[in-house]
């Protein structure tokens, strides 16, 4: 009976062993399929947005360029411009319904694509991710002085949002469900992995957050169950006087902004 009971545990830590390590190989080396979701678009497509916008290109070099769109106020009054950084879904096209939040309140909003989202094209990486966004900043600061610059980042953009504000000014960072860093957010889903050793990106939020000599406004539903509120919690321990954490009691991760809180309180930051 004990060497019953020995080989069939025996055989379940071999079987446990051999799914663990299969499913280690499979994230290790497809972790980019899992993590990133995007939608590619042919170059002739048009977009079908109903605010005015333009169609912008930034070529890299023969492998790579930057799509972005530039989604433009309705009134003839400019009070500055946002750069906002998307999440990992899809393409621009995903998030062009939030464009009305910003260019109602007379901003002007550059929205670009990552590497293979869209009609950019370039092989996506960490580091392509921060110099992709520093070309959207020198192409903002080109026309607007940095003090009308907000830099604004959803969910996977906000690491990316916080990276280009610790380097370069603006008037304000505003991060929509942020994580404290990469692997925080993979770890909640496979929490038997030693996922900061096996990702291929970190970007640490929280580091950047303290060079980011901005205002900082964060916005986090406690009920998101995507990147967990958790995570805006850790970053507030980052803030300097002046940044705050917008809690949206109820809200998830793609509503916050059908919350009478939220909306206002957007409102009274773009309002200055």
């Amino acid at each position: 009976m004990k060497n019953w009971t020995k080989k069939k545990w025996a055989r379940i830590f071999y079987l446990f062993f051999i799914y663990y390590s299969l499913g280690g190989v499979v994230f290790y080396f497809l972790q980019d399929y899992i993590l990133f979701h995007p939608v590619t678009l042919k170059q002739e497509h048009n977009y079908n947005f109903k605010q005015a916008h333009k169609d912008l290109s930034i070529p890299i070099n023969q492998e790579e360029e930057i799509n972005l769109v530039d989604f433009l106020p309705g009134g003839t009054v400019k009070k500055g411009i946002v750069l906002y950084f998307h999440g990992n879904k899809k393409n621009i096209s995903w998030y062009a319904d939030y464009m009305p939040l910003f260019t109602q309140k007379g901003y002007e909003v550059l929205m670009i694509d990552y590497p293979g989202f869209g009609k950019s094209k370039g092989r996506l990486s960490e580091k392509k991710l921060y110099d992709w966004a520093m070309q959207v900043y020198k192409l903002a600061i080109s026309r607007f002085p940095a003090d009308s610059i907000i830099i604004y980042g959803k969910s996977m953009g906000t690491g990316i949002a916080a990276e280009l504000a610790s380097i370069r000014d603006c008037k304000r960072l505003i991060l929509e469900t942020p994580y404290y860093d990469f692997p925080a957010v993979v770890s909640h889903y496979l929490p038997i992995y030693p996922v900061r050793w096996m990702l291929h990106y970190h970007i640490p939020t929280h580091t950047y957050l303290e060079s980011v000599t901005a205002p900082v406004s964060i916005f986090h539903g406690n009920s998101d169950w995507v990147v967990s509120y958790s995570n805006s919690k850790k970053l507030s321990r980052e803030f300097k006087p002046g940044d705050e954490l917008v809690t949206i009691d109820g809200g998830s991760h793609n509503n916050l902004f059908k919350y009478d809180l939220a909306r206002k309180k957007l409102d009274s930051l773009l309002a200055n």
